[in-house]
């Protein structure tokens, strides 16, 4: 029941996205919309002894205004982490959508629906073997302190499942740049 009704979020989600777009390109001009869209996004790496993760999650919003905007983003991990007791190794893929509220301008609230194919291999001396191939749906509410391009806030994860090996904690710091 529960993946019908994120099934169902995410569809509805997906045509309002899509319905919003369509509106605003017939409302306006090429140039116009192009000169309202904001690209941006994240690149991630980190390193360390026999494990790496490596990240890349570009995105673009459209800003209807100053106070409002909705987009969408991609983002692609791959994760290895190989250890004496455990070896874990996976590959995460998948979009989001997303909303944005500035109440004012140094503040930005967003919601972020998003959805990953998880393909992981887990191998533990104490737990066993574990192998998950499937989708994970997250819907992240976040705060942040906006200073020209540069966004600087945490958000939560309100679909957080500890037992699903994609976040290890419901809360994140992030940075956002947005140009």
């Amino acid at each position: 029941m529960k993946s019908f009704g994120l099934h169902f979020i995410t569809k509805a989600l997906t045509t309002a996205l899509l319905c919003l777009s369509f509106t605003a390109l017939q409302a306006q001009d090429e140039a116009n919309f192009w000169s309202k869209v904001r690209f941006g996004g994240a690149v991630g790496a980190s390193f360390g002894n026999n494990y790496t993760n490596v990240s890349l999650a570009p995105a673009a919003i459209y800003e209807f205004n100053r106070y409002v905007g909705l987009g969408v983003g991609l983002q692609g991990s791959y994760i290895n982490s190989t250890g004496i007791y455990t070896d874990y190794t996976a590959l995460l893929y998948g979009g989001s959508l997303i909303g944005v509220l500035n109440p004012i301008e140094q503040i930005q609230l967003s919601a972020e629906l998003e959805q990953l194919r998880v393909n992981l291999e887990f191998d533990d001396v104490d737990l066993g073997e574990y192998q998950d191939n499937s989708w994970n749906t997250a819907l992240f509410l976040g705060a942040g302190y906006r200073a020209g391009d540069v966004i600087l806030g945490a958000r939560y994860n309100v679909l957080f499942d500890e037992n699903d090996f994609v976040y290890s904690t419901a809360f994140m710091p992030f940075i956002r740049l947005y140009f």
